[in-house]
């Protein structure tokens, strides 16, 4: 037989349509569908020439293109590149599998309820007097590099100092709050801006600087609207609008924010 199909072939084009299909995925989450487009009727024509027409020549220099373009590619998104692996990593059945193997498996289930309610109490205190408030808590992934953007505190979790922090004519009421190790690390600090165009147009920059590093790590993100007073989690790029101080208590201990 000139050509022989078996189930190897199938798993190969299965594979190969997966790839494809998650770098489509990856191109258009960053608006850089057109790059892809290109990208692939780059490699049709570097297919086509080397393969099919058998040209030497030009598919010589073809093939030099392809390998130095790779190299250039990566450099131009490594941090949509970055963003694909981590998203990959922090899938739930890649987390079921690494649990699945760790000595640890009952210390995501272990959560600091007295931590938490400061952060609940001074919320919705601020809800209630529309006090805008950006709190970012870490989670495994550290946030060393947005601490370093704001002024340290190094201070226990308390309701006053969160409310006083956010006060309107507090110099660091505008930046972001980074709690870590059960501490406040820091305050007024620098987050990234998410560029989604979905987002409702009501949300403001806190909102999108919320949903940006949720976007980034594996964070816990809470903002308190100026305008409107209301609660809002971002958690893996996507919100939980409109909360009440029951149900942010409830998803930070569910998401386990602060653990003993």
């Amino acid at each position: 037989m000139l050509f022989e199909f078996g189930i190897k072939d199938i798993i190969d084009i299965f594979l190969v349509a997966m790839m494809l299909y998650y770098i489509y995925r990856l191109m258009k989450e960053s608006r850089s569908l057109n790059v892809f487009i290109g990208i692939m009727m780059f490699v049709v024509v570097w297919l086509f020439v080397s393969q099919i027409l058998d040209m030497r020549l030009l598919g010589a220099i073809l093939d030099k293109l392809v390998s130095v373009g790779v190299i250039a590619l990566i450099v131009i998104f490594q941090e949509d590149i970055r963003k694909f692996l981590y998203n990959m990593g922090a899938h739930q059945r890649m987390k079921a599998i690494v649990k699945l193997f760790s000595f640890d498996k009952d210390s995501n289930e272990e959560v600091d309820k007295a931590a938490i309610m400061p952060i609940v109490l001074a919320c919705l205190s601020m809800s209630k007097r529309k006090v805008g408030a950006l709190i970012v808590i870490e989670r495994e992934d550290p946030l060393d590099t947005i601490a370093d953007t704001g002024d340290k505190i190094d201070a226990n979790i308390n309701q006053r100092l969160i409310e006083n922090i956010f006060f309107k004519n507090s110099p660091l009421h505008d930046g972001a709050m980074v709690i870590a190790d059960k501490r406040i690390k820091a305050a007024g600090c620098i987050l990234p801006v998410s560029h989604e165009q979905n987002i409702p147009k009501e949300l403001g920059l806190r909102h999108r600087a919320a949903l940006g590093i949720s976007q980034e790590c594996d964070a816990i993100a809470i903002v308190v609207s100026e305008e409107t007073g209301g609660i809002t989690v971002a958690i893996k790029g996507n919100f939980k609008l409109r909360l009440s101080a029951e149900k942010l208590e409830s998803i930070l201990t569910e998401q386990g924010a602060i653990r003993p």
